[in-house]
């Protein structure tokens, strides 16, 4: 799909559990066939700075800040960011995500993709397959997809955890051919 191969990196932001980063990336290598993608062995502290104490949430696109000057000169092409905490965007209560679009860097929340945080029990399997959905779809805004109307596309937009679960693993037939119209 990608001429050139895209170098994607997976990148610790605070403590984040090795599985979900090796499942994201492992996603990330299906979505993307041609591609190189690796985790990246040393993690990112959480940025302080971006910490709204009102909100007890973090400012996502001051951690993408943070992620982008890790990543200049680095030669990957792609970095995307794994954490914890829970992210906001201002104008929104939360974000799964955020990605520059289009951009080298993204970043995924596993926070609000834990059955946990809806009541209920722990369920490894779903958490990992939320956030390869989600890894892709950020991967997606930096390659320049919009959100998508198809609602089994990786790239429709999820407002809620219920819209997450429902879409796909991968790209439409109209995404798909998006991502080939581009040369990397």
């Amino acid at each position: 799909m990608h001429s050139g191969g895209l170098r994607i990196a997976v990148l610790r932001v605070g403590p984040v559990d090795a599985d979900v980063v090796e499942h994201a990336r492992a996603g990330l290598c299906r979505a993307f066939p041609g591609s190189a993608c690796w985790a990246l062995g040393e993690v990112l502290p959480v940025p302080q700075g971006a910490y709204n104490a009102t909100r007890h949430q973090y400012h996502s696109s001051r951690i993408l800040a943070e992620i982008g000057g890790l990543v200049e000169g680095s030669g990957e092409d792609r970095v995307l960011g794994v954490t914890a905490v829970d992210l906001y965007v201002p104008g929104l209560n939360f974000v799964f995500g955020e990605a520059q679009c289009p951009g080298a860097v993204a970043v995924i929340s596993l926070f609000r993709l834990r059955p946990e945080f809806y009541g209920q029990p722990p369920d490894r399997p779903l958490l990992l397959e939320r956030s390869a959905k989600e890894a892709v779809h950020e991967v997606g805004h930096t390659l320049g997809l919009g959100h998508c109307g198809n609602p089994r596309c990786v790239m429709l937009f999820s407002n809620n955890i219920q819209m997450t679960d429902m879409k796909g693993r991968e790209f439409c037939e109209k995404c798909r051919s998006k991502l080939k119209s581009r040369t990397l």
